[in-house]
């Protein structure tokens, strides 16, 4: 999606199109296996998640029925007036959002520090009081910002934020986002420029979403990338390479060994599928999609 395109807005234009029928035996035989997925019956290695904008065709409140169905625990990328609605049906936000002016315009920026600081003050404790623990933010583009000044920038909004963020025990995660395909000149777009701004802002409450979709596209190495720098993330995003649709063998990642390599780090935060579903039932293919992640 572009760098001026919201996750929604792309999700919508996305739902119209038509569905692409299920191939070979194998998949198959994984659809059918998520079928059987019911709530309880996860191994309780991961914690799952789904991203929000991902089924905004599908009401909220049936997309809670499935995610409790499934075994999920939580609905992100939601804000402040999705909560209850989510704690109605007893599923948390992992990684909500509700602060800040978006991807582009982000803590790189020292003239929107002021802005930011403010928003986030606003959203910290909100988002403590609804029971959850951490909120999304991003770096921004470059706009011709060198990647260590970038770093110098955003540490100076963000130590602002740190002792709210503390008070609160709230993490600000930063999201890693590709800046080949979907997210041009956004600064935060490799592992270790996003591991250099948590040792600058040296906080607990600062750390990194990674997004292996994203990652996979601009470094790859996703397994031993994870290994080196897993104390730097906070929380994980899925998705297919190429095409950020289902995480199955119609795509590149072994996903299995991934989550593997997660949970042997001793990750306790959660794993979210954000990937855009391009079969017509959504639902069979969220399932699948935490079935191919729910390792032992």
């Amino acid at each position: 999606m572009s760098q001026k395109t919201s996750r929604r807005s792309a999700i919508m234009k996305i739902a119209g199109s038509a569905a692409v029928a299920a191939a070979g035996v194998s998949l198959t035989h994984r659809l059918e296996a998520a079928e059987a997925v019911l709530e309880g019956n996860l191994k309780g290695k991961v914690n799952h998640s789904v991203c929000r904008w991902c089924y905004s065709s599908i009401p909220l409140e049936d997309l809670c029925k499935a995610a409790k169905n499934i075994g999920l625990a939580s609905i992100e990328l939601t804000g402040p007036e999705e909560w209850p609605l989510l704690k109605k049906y007893g599923l948390t936000s992992a990684m909500p959002w509700g602060a800040g002016k978006g991807i582009t315009e982000g803590f790189n920026n020292l003239a929107l520090h002021d802005e930011l600081v403010k928003s986030y003050t606003d959203i910290i404790p909100k988002v403590a009081a609804a029971g959850l623990n951490q909120i999304i933010c991003f770096s921004g583009n470059r706009n011709g910002l060198d990647d260590e000044k970038g770093i110098e920038n955003c540490a100076i909004g963000l130590k602002r934020l740190m002792p709210i963020a503390e008070k609160y025990k709230v993490t600000m995660s930063m999201e890693l986002l590709n800046s080949k395909v979907d997210h041009h000149d956004y600064q935060c777009d490799h592992t270790a420029w996003g591991a250099a701004l948590c040792e600058k802002v040296g906080s607990e409450n600062f750390k990194l979403l990674y997004d292996i979709y994203h990652m996979q596209i601009m470094e790859g190495d996703v397994i031993a990338t994870i290994r080196k720098f897993n104390k730097y993330i906070s929380h994980y995003h899925t998705g297919g390479v190429p095409g950020r649709n289902e995480i199955d063998e119609t795509q590149e990642l072994n996903y299995p060994a991934i989550m593997k390599a997660i949970v042997e780090t001793g990750f306790k935060g959660f794993v979210a599928q954000e990937f855009i579903p391009k079969r017509e039932d959504k639902i069979a293919s969220l399932k699948q999609g935490v079935t191919i992640c729910d390792v032992a």
